[in-house]
């Protein structure tokens, strides 16, 4: 049995689905359930973002490939022995190639997803592997009080436990130094951004240049300016699962950007022999690649400069945290919830998941952010 990865059209109810990714065998008799299985899993809407499509592929094929080079058949789930199919390979992932947690908890995922949709379909009669329950614990969480579970959740034999690694931010003297070196106005406006905002590297990409003004010639007295993210308005903005949020940018940066605009994007933007939407532009006045790539190699060979190993989504962390410990030291000024204000600008669609910056919190200084957007603006005057 050879394996041979490609992509293909497919059609649901007559419909082409373009660049549809499945995983095509050879010998389609012996792997033509993991076929059918993808085109079901994908095409039900299982995976929201398209992105992720190409991982559940690999997933499979990286599963079938370790059965073939060992001889082994996916539907032998009555072994008898102490190890099973997806115990084997999901040990082979640790132990050979070296793979990470997340990366192994994604891919044994996936299989096992597979074998559930296998059992349903009478393919086999029973799982490799079975449930146990294992103790969790609370972080706060709202409703936490409510739970009858005792504390236990029931999951699969072969999931790797969850190892919650704390997300990397940048403190005050990190991001003085990473502003400091970026010469490039346009690199610098966009870590600003990042900094100042907690947008995604795909979010930085796509911000229009619509959405920016001058809000002193609006008359805007407030501290920030209320903006709405809406990937439904025409304007080319993009947010993960195109959904609209609003969120809030200080008046002071928004000044900026507008004083970007009207003396340095100009330049780039000359280079295009048509308008283009996002604020920001690629030194050929052509907007960054849809997924922020672009922008991800930018961050980081700035951070080189700088020493220090950053990227887009570590940038993001930093606002989250700063603001979060900002927003709690001076809770009592404004009606404000920290947490869910940071879910909101962040465009968590859980709070839970914002509640991992409540354990990174700590570790400031009393007054490291204390006026942590004063301190940005201040450290970039006269640098526009």
């Amino acid at each position: 049995m050879h394996l041979i990865e490609a992509t293909e059209d497919f059609k649901i109810a007559g419909r082409p689905k373009p660049g549809f990714p499945i995983v095509l065998w050879e010998d389609m008799r012996s792997c033509s359930e993991a076929n059918t299985f993808l085109r079901y899993y994908l095409a039900r809407g299982a995976i929201e973002s398209k992105k992720s499509w190409g991982s559940v592929g690999r997933a499979m094929y990286d599963y079938f490939g370790f059965l073939e080079a060992h001889e082994l058949s996916w539907d032998d789930v009555d072994r008898g022995e102490d190890k099973t199919l997806v115990a084997a390979y999901r040990d082979y992932c640790f132990e050979i190639a070296k793979l990470s947690r997340n990366t192994v908890r994604q891919r044994v995922l996936y299989v096992c997803e597979f074998y559930e949709f296998s059992k349903r379909k009478g393919w086999i009669r029973s799982l490799p592997y079975e449930y146990e329950d294992r103790r969790v614990i609370h972080t706060g969480a709202l409703l936490a009080h409510t739970d009858a579970s005792g504390g236990k959740v029931s999951v699969r034999s072969v999931m790797p436990r969850t190892q919650k690694d704390l997300p990397k931010f940048l403190n005050k003297e990190q991001v003085n130094n990473l502003l400091g070196v970026a010469e490039n106005t346009h690199h610098k406006m966009i870590i600003r951004m990042a900094l100042q905002t907690g947008l995604r590297r795909e979010e930085l990409a796509s911000f229009p240049l619509a959405y920016v003004f001058d809000p002193d010639a609006a008359g805007i007295k407030e501290r920030n300016v209320r903006v709405t993210l809406d990937p439904q308005d025409g304007t080319g903005m993009r947010t993960k699962g195109s959904r609209s949020r609003v969120i809030y940018i200080s008046r002071r940066l928004m000044r900026d950007l507008h004083h970007y605009i009207v003396h340095w994007r100009g330049e780039r933007a000359s280079l295009s022999t048509e308008p283009q939407k996002p604020l920001f532009l690629n030194q050929a006045g052509q907007p960054w690649a849809e997924d922020g790539k672009g922008i991800e190699a930018m961050v980081r060979k700035v951070g080189a400069k700088a020493s220090i190993k950053t990227h887009p989504h570590m940038l993001r962390h930093t606002y989250a945290t700063h603001t979060l410990v900002a927003l709690q030291r001076h809770r009592g000024d404004t009606r404000i919830e920290p947490l869910v204000f940071v879910q909101k600008q962040l465009g968590h669609a859980s709070i839970t998941t914002t509640m991992i910056y409540l354990h990174l919190i700590n570790e400031l200084a009393d007054d490291a952010v204390l006026a942590y957007d004063d301190e940005l603006n201040n450290w970039t005057d006269g640098q526009l």
